[in-house]
């Protein structure tokens, strides 16, 4: 099978960050589907994963942790999926990646596809789509229902692909979303997507919450880096809770938390498939409402950039669009 894969970990401006590859198609078994893919997405793992280092992989190795496709064959233990079926997932990072012809994954970490939306647009979502969701209702306990209808959510960095996602998800559980954005073209995406109110995360934010009304908000997601901690933690309402995707060697002086009772939560997408948690299952169902939300409307796919076909030159692309810091949306590659 085609797959665009890696053999050393190089920067993205180097020709051989990555190569074209011809590799074998993956046999299925135990809950595994193989699934026939048909379009992926590029995300800050990615790079992260791919960024320089001085490992040499011995057999190339294929990234890519976001694809919409169909199913091809299914494992014998498979109760949820057959041959036939479209699907969007995010994957396993312990696994092989997405940029194949072909790829392996365990149907507990399986949406069906969206119905209205093309291979492209639902590529755009799953990784993003999962993280902003267990940020939301998994990690701050927002009832995804409406239950917390009328309180405050500051989204930092929600321009980006979690952003994106997560202005939707929050406006559908009847929050009041405040976004940040630095440009005027995210700002106007942001607004789009449903931001009630949008400050700049490249000045102080605590004036400008504050001149909106908010003397504090409910709940803080931090989506892009942790360089923005002091000003969450400023910012969060007693006995609230702030929930980060960012690993960070930055300090994170924790005082202003113990004074206000508030608690933080890490997300991490990939825990569950990782270390085979009891709950694996739960991003199947969160993959399945997000496409019956966005099947009725209520939910638009976060695609903004695609690039075709799938070879080394693209992913190769796509990774660079990614490492400007400066993406709006989903950057998309589709079709072998």
């Amino acid at each position: 099978m085609k797959a665009v894969a890696l053999t050393h970990y190089l920067p993205v401006e180097d020709a051989n960050a990555f190569l074209d590859v011809d590799l074998p198609k993956p046999t299925v078994s135990g809950r595994d589907l193989l699934v026939a893919v048909r379009a992926v997405s590029i995300n800050p793992v990615d790079t992260k994963v791919r960024s320089p280092k001085g490992k040499v992989e011995d057999s190339p190795r294929v990234l890519g942790w976001d694809a919409s496709g169909i199913v091809e064959a299914v494992g014998p233990e498979v109760t949820l999926f057959k041959p036939g079926d479209e699907v969007y997932y995010a994957g396993d990072i312990t696994r092989s990646g997405s940029n194949a012809e072909f790829q392996l994954v365990d149907e507990r970490i399986v949406g069906y596809k969206p119905k209205s939306l093309g291979f492209a647009e639902a590529a755009a979502l799953p990784l993003t789509t999962i993280t902003a969701y267990e940020a939301f209702f998994d990690r701050l306990g927002i009832d995804r229902d409406g239950a917390d209808e009328g309180q405050s959510v500051l989204i930092i960095g929600a321009g980006g692909g979690v952003g994106s996602i997560g202005i939707q998800l929050a406006k559908a559980a009847g929050l009041v979303v405040i976004a940040t954005a630095s440009r005027p073209e995210t700002e106007s995406w942001v607004r789009a997507l449903g931001a009630d109110h949008v400050v700049n995360h490249r000045l102080p934010m605590v004036d400008q919450v504050r001149a909106l009304g908010f003397q504090h908000v409910d709940h803080i997601a931090i989506f892009n880096d942790m360089r923005h901690w002091e000003t969450a933690v400023e910012l969060i309402r007693p006995q609230g809770a702030i929930v980060t995707i960012d690993d960070t060697e930055l300090p994170m002086p924790m005082a202003g938390m113990k004074m206000k009772a508030a608690s933080l939560h890490w997300e991490f997408m990939f825990a569950r498939a990782m270390f085979q948690t009891a709950d694996m299952i739960e991003q199947q169902r969160l993959l399945n409402y997000v496409a019956n939300e966005i099947d009725a409307g209520r939910i638009r796919t976060t695609l903004a950039t695609v690039l075709s076909p799938i070879n080394a030159e693209n992913i190769r692309a796509a990774h660079a669009l990614i490492e400007t810091g400066q993406a709006k949306g989903k950057i998309v590659v589709q079709s072998f």
